[in-house]
């Protein structure tokens, strides 16, 4: 079971380019992501469906930042308009 207490960090990526789907480089032992983005809204999914500009989850820069325990390899995103950026730290 996931704790804040229990989780070991293994590392971070900023993700600067999601002009098209983008996946995340997923550090060996990694089973949760906290993931925020800034500047522009994205769009995620992951069901092995690659997310478009209109499809998919709406990840706002308002929104705080999510933590996501499923399959991290199946996780894409893409920005809804330009300039939009990534950051992600990997748990184990």
């Amino acid at each position: 079971m996931f704790t804040r207490e229990r989780v070991v960090p293994l590392g971070h990526q900023q993700i600067t380019d999601v002009s098209s789907a983008t996946s995340l480089t997923v550090p060996t032992g990694a089973q949760w992501a906290l993931i925020a983005c800034t500047a522009q809204n994205v769009r995620w999914r992951d069901d092995g469906t690659a997310p478009t500009a209109s499809v998919g989850q709406q990840m706002l820069t308002t929104d705080p930042a999510m933590w996501y325990g499923g399959k991290l390899s199946k996780l894409q995103f893409i920005q809804e308009t330009s300039t939009a950026i990534l950051e992600v730290t990997y748990y184990g």
